[in-house]
């Protein structure tokens, strides 16, 4: 569940200001806030969103009401370097700068009675028995199977320090 906006025209300081804003909320409040920021940046945001929201309903069934913005980064794009005429014939130089913009939805996680995260919503489900039985063992809150050992290292003796001599003629 995720949507990509390349070559955006603006630099990427400047959009950062609005992503860090809508990161981590819930889909519907964003796009409610974002309306109201006074941002350049954020009505091409605004469309990113939705154009995700619109592959998520597409290809996995989930609601607008059911997503929150899990990450979204802000990158550095294409810089076209222009000139700008100066005095004495000399040039100045001038640097336009782009974003990339990729955001990914999550669906939003609820909690039972008793503390543990359940999903809101069951997507569709395409993979094999095998897989939807680790999913369930994991639903369930299985232990993980016994991994890597912590390495212990020994501590260290204090030794005895190398004396200078000096040599006395």
């Amino acid at each position: 569940m995720k949507a990509i906006l390349k070559n955006y025209r603006q630099s990427p300081r400047k959009v950062r200001l609005v992503a860090d804003f809508l990161r981590g909320k819930n889909v519907s409040m964003a796009l409610r806030e974002v309306d109201f920021l006074s941002k350049r940046a954020a009505h091409p945001l605004k469309k990113l969103i939705e154009s995700a929201v619109a592959n998520a309903k597409e290809n996995f069934g989930v609601e607008k009401e059911d997503l929150m913005i899990k990450e979204i980064q802000v990158n550095k794009g294409l810089t076209l370097k222009r000139s700008l005429p100066r005095a004495f014939g000399r040039a100045s130089a001038i640097h336009k700068h782009s974003s990339h913009v990729s955001i990914i939805l999550d669906i939003v996680g609820k909690k039972d009675s008793e503390g543990n995260m359940k999903e809101a919503v069951e997507t569709k489900s395409k993979g094999t028995p095998s897989e939807e039985k680790k999913v369930s063992a994991l639903k369930e809150g299985a232990k993980k199977a016994p991994g890597s050992k912590k390495v212990v290292k020994p501590k260290k003796e204090p030794g005895n320090k190398a004396v200078s001599k000096t040599k006395k003629s």
